[in-house]
């Protein structure tokens, strides 16, 4: 039997409700980095067309960064996950804002795998230090429904062999199917905005310090990736750089333009390229 047209009414509005109860608000969590506070934009709230998705992972147990935190639960930060957050997601929020007419929210989403159906609600995901995760086999199913599903995952700041074997420790679980390539240079993703053909290396802040552009044995960049069945770039890896400290250091005179000017060129076409694909 049909129902009445008022029962619908109730019924729909019960799913929309639900639904958003489902997804996550926004919350600042304890970052890796130097710096304590950074401000929260004004228009934080504002409702757009798409938000920075940074992924939030428990770590490994020969993760670099955040030991000496002891017992430190990832969950509320203070982590590898947190490595350039949320100076970084922010940056480049505001540079996609000016160089694209994609409505940008002006802060991140942190996203926890493990928090039910709310990575669905956010197609686009960064993550950074990629050489500290170690995702669970319930983590690693979420990542690849989401990923099949039509979301966008970009994996960037890791370095050399050991850190590159730690990643495919959770990689090979959540695609034991599927090779890593490297990104053909008549790939879209090359060239949906900017002309990418010269990668040169993106070094971290913390390279330049000490006079050298790599750590371990990662002198070479890498720009791979992961496609679905319709050729559709789902998983991009940026191996041997540090795009997100391009970002993070963008408006310090420190840090030369170079670098920063390449590492939002490739955050704009790798976002144009989500959106779009």
């Amino acid at each position: 039997m049909a129902l009445p047209r008022a029962r619908w009414i109730v019924v729909v509005t019960g799913l929309a409700a639900a639904a958003l109860l489902a997804q996550k608000p926004f919350r600042v969590y304890q970052s890796l980095e130097p710096y304590d506070v950074v401000d929260i934009p004004p228009d934080y709230q504002e409702k757009t067309e798409w938000v920075f998705g940074r992924l939030m992972f428990p770590a490994h147990p020969n993760a670099r960064f955040g030991r000496w935190r002891g017992n430190a639960d990832w969950r509320e930060g203070g982590t590898s996950w947190t490595q350039d957050y949320p100076r970084g997601d922010r940056l480049v929020s505001a540079a996609l804002r000016r160089l694209t007419r994609i409505h940008v929210r002006s802060v991140e989403q942190p996203v926890n795998l493990d928090d039910g159906d709310d990575v669905f609600y956010w197609p686009f995901l960064f993550a950074g230090e990629m050489g500290d995760w170690l995702l669970t086999d319930s983590q690693a199913a979420r990542l690849r429904e989401y990923l099949l599903r039509g979301g966008f995952l970009l994996l960037d700041d890791f370095w050399g062999t050991p850190e590159w074997d730690q990643f495919m420790e959770s990689m090979i679980r959540v695609f034991p199917d599927r090779p890593i390539v490297e990104i053909p240079e008549d790939d879209p993703v090359i060239r949906t905005v900017y002309t990418l053909k010269d990668r040169y290396t993106i070094p971290g802040h913390w390279a330049l310090r000490r006079g050298t552009t790599y750590r371990n044995d990662g002198q070479t960049p890498h720009w791979r990736g992961i496609y679905d069945d319709r050729g559709r770039l789902m998983v991009a890896i940026w191996f041997n750089n540090d795009v997100g400290d391009s970002w993070e250091w963008a408006d310090n005179p420190i840090y030369p333009e170079r670098y920063s000017a390449l590492g939002i060129r490739l955050a704009v076409n790798f976002v144009v390229y989500a959106l779009s694909h």
